[in-house]
């Protein structure tokens, strides 16, 4: 009798942990593409940290699609996420995520690129104008006096307005002067290496004395290598770049692009993840000193650092980073 009483006050027991027991956090991690390196990199660090913060990760990608990251989020909606993670297809459109999210009280992290005129939570991403600040005057230091090239990202991307913003800072007074002169300005439509051969390609049929090519990312920069190659240029025009990819990395090695600059992926996806973790509990985020104006609100945002990455510096950061390493290059 007693031993039966004992098993129930056990099992009762038993019961009432399992109730009270919290549910794991359910985080999704919207992404545009897969477009560059980096972005496999990103997934799998963010995924990394989450895990370890005891989290789950439900990972789409919407293939550069604007509509189907919009599905993407209701699905995951749908599936109970706690906060959701957006690095936006399209800056803009991706307002209605944000307008869908808050309609069900599920925060949203605005990841590396700005989400426009929305109630956005937060924003964790790099000082994007000072990236171009770094491009610009990298380049202008090397190259006082000449005709520069500016292959920019879409515009759907809004760190494409930020770099170039940043850009112009620079080479604005140098453009006042008569010393430099800006003879082709373009967006690509997309962030991939056809793009950027594509309107190198313009560029030089314009302007083959053309001094300096300021690529707003490596990808871009790399088709823009390919563009110089053919007409015997590589390696005698400045070309700019960010990112650190590895196609950077070798075409720095071998001379035919002149610089990029460094963005520690481990430290964004890193802040993101905690980010994410302590929104899902309610916790307040110590780290989100900085304002960034989308259009709607100054939202809230974590923006971290870069540096530069040339020739003489690769050694120190990009091994640091494990690239040179994990790729096996050699300087």
């Amino acid at each position: 009798m007693i031993f039966k009483f004992l098993k129930s006050i056990f099992l009762f027991i038993f019961l009432v942990l399992m109730a009270c027991k919290p549910e794991k956090i359910k985080i999704g991690y919207l992404m545009d593409d897969f477009s560059s390196e980096r972005w496999y990199r990103d997934k799998d660090l963010f995924i990394e940290k989450a895990q370890n913060l005891g989290c789950e990760v439900l990972v789409d990608s919407a293939m550069g699609n604007s509509r189907k990251q919009l599905e993407q989020a209701k699905s995951m909606l749908d599936k109970g996420v706690d906060v959701l993670v957006v690095v936006p297809a399209d800056n803009m459109k991706a307002a209605e995520i944000v307008d869908l999210a808050h309609s069900k009280k599920v925060p949203v992290i605005s990841y590396d690129r700005l989400i426009n005129n929305c109630d956005l939570d937060y924003y964790i991403s790099f000082e994007n104008s000072t990236v171009g600040e770094l491009m610009a005057n990298y380049l202008s230091k090397r190259c006082p006096v000449g005709k520069y090239a500016i292959i920019s990202g879409p515009p759907s991307d809004y760190n494409s307005f930020f770099l170039k913003y940043g850009q112009l800072g620079v080479l604005q007074p140098l453009i006042e002067k008569g010393d430099i002169s800006i003879v082709f300005d373009s967006n690509v439509k997309e962030w991939n290496s056809a793009e950027g051969y594509r309107l190198a390609k313009s560029a030089l049929k314009a302007n083959h004395d053309l001094d300096a090519i300021l690529a707003a990312n490596d990808v871009l920069a790399d088709g823009a290598i390919r563009a110089l190659n053919e007409e015997g240029l590589a390696g005698k025009v400045l070309v700019s770049g960010q990112d650190a990819e590895t196609v950077a990395i070798r075409n720095i090695i071998a001379g035919v692009q002149t610089m990029t600059v460094y963005k520690p992926i481990e430290a964004i996806a890193f802040a993101a993840a905690n980010a994410a973790f302590r929104l899902a509990r309610k916790e307040p985020l110590p780290d989100a000193n900085d304002y960034i104006n989308n259009g709607k609100k100054m939202a809230p945002s974590i923006l971290l650092e870069s540096m530069v990455v040339n020739k003489d510096n690769i050694n120190m950061r990009v091994i640091a980073d494990s690239y040179l390493k994990e790729h096996n290059l050699k300087p």
